[in-house]
């Protein structure tokens, strides 16, 4: 069987394509799968670096602001959207695949609608509470949508479609343990933080990251991972400097975690955004969060995922506007000094994964072959 998934922009696309390869792989080794990016966007990197073969497909999205920088890169949009039907068919003709999967990203886009006019089998994957657009406009042209919540398949154009199976993580992550990592880390018997903002990092949440270092600098019992992003320029770690809160025992700084599974597991609290691949691995690992949903994502639907989780009394959410260092310094508070609540938000976390996600998605796919 010849494979292609199609996944772009943001990890939290192409590691749900990951973990759907990973499970084709296990159960059809002799598969051939190849993902269709972007060469400058980071899945390339993360593809490759997986062992997967990788097609250069270039799409980009429009810019809504306007701006001289803006408007370039909105006519290299046009230029892109004029020649993706080409470049789909011509992946799709030299591969020849008998299944295509979008998993989100303007680049699911040519390459899934190209292959379902062409009658070839097709499935999309949503990972967000509330459909993006991309998958909202090709769900009426594929044969299977799969979606991570019911609340998704009602804004999709043909919700009968709709598989409802939550998001599936990495093998890596469901098979992480925490007192292993901790001891990896050697960070046993502390109390692990873990924050991050995102595969590029977010300004608000390192701000509010160093009032937290500042909050705590005092504590013997915190070990503090967090993860600045490819944007912060040294930012923070000028801060923690400038602050005198520079020990290695308490507080560590990366721009990047390609081993991120290993942290989240020796992690006690995780404070992060709220895109849908993080809420699945936080759910996975049975994790307690403070989330800060990003407001700069389409149909806000960061807030939606995180309020799946806040709901069930698993996080904690702070909207961006009302991220201060009290809201921040009392979030963290509530959770510190009550171990048996992180650890009931743990379990109540646990309880919305659904174990199943990557096995019903791969059984329905192969339903289209029978």
């Amino acid at each position: 069987m010849n494979v292609i998934i199609a996944a772009g922009g943001t990890a939290g696309h192409i590691n749900p394509g990951l973990a759907i390869a990973e499970k084709i792989k296990k159960e059809q080794p002799d598969a051939h799968i190849m993902f269709v990016g972007r060469k400058q966007g980071m899945e390339y990197k993360l593809v490759t670096q997986a062992g997967y073969k990788f097609s250069h497909m270039e799409v980009t999205g429009f810019q809504r602001s306007f701006s001289p920088e803006n408007i370039k890169r909105n006519l290299i949009t046009v230029k892109n959207l004029l020649t993706a039907n080409r470049a789909a068919d011509k992946i799709i003709n030299e591969f020849k695949p008998d299944l295509v999967i979008g998993a989100g990203g303007y680049v699911s886009g040519p390459i899934v609608l190209r292959a379902a006019k062409r009658g070839i089998k097709t499935a999309l994957h949503e990972q967000n509470a509330f459909a993006g657009v991309t998958n909202k406009l090709l769900s009426k042209n594929v044969d299977k949508v799969f979606v991570a919540t019911e609340k998704a398949s009602r804004f999709m154009a043909f919700p009968e479609k709709c598989i409802v199976c939550g998001n599936p993580v990495r093998e890596e992550i469901t098979k992480a343990d925490m007192a292993d990592a901790k001891a990896d880390l050697g960070v046993q018997g502390k109390t692990v933080v873990l924050s991050f903002g995102g595969s590029l990092g977010a300004a608000r949440v390192n701000k509010a990251m160093q009032q937290l270092a500042l909050h705590n600098r005092n504590r013997e019992d915190i070990v503090h991972f967090h993860v600045v992003g490819r944007y912060d320029e040294g930012n923070f770690v000028k801060f923690l400097d400038e602050n005198k809160i520079n020990d290695q025992s308490k507080i560590r700084v990366y721009e990047y975690l390609y081993d991120i599974a290993k942290y989240m597991a020796a992690a006690d609290i995780i404070v992060c955004r709220c895109g849908a691949l993080t809420i699945a691995e936080l759910s996975c690992m049975g994790k307690a969060s403070i989330l800060i949903p990003s407001p700069n994502v389409a149909e806000n639907h960061q807030f939606h995922n995180g309020r799946v989780l806040e709901e069930l009394g698993a996080a904690v959410l702070i909207e961006e506007k009302n991220l201060d260092e009290k809201a921040i310094t009392e979030s963290f508070e509530k959770l510190y000094q009550n171990p048996q609540l992180v650890k009931e938000m743990g379990e109540k976390a646990k309880a919305a994964y659904n174990p199943r996600c990557v096995d019903i998605i791969y059984e329905n796919l192969m339903e289209m072959f029978r």
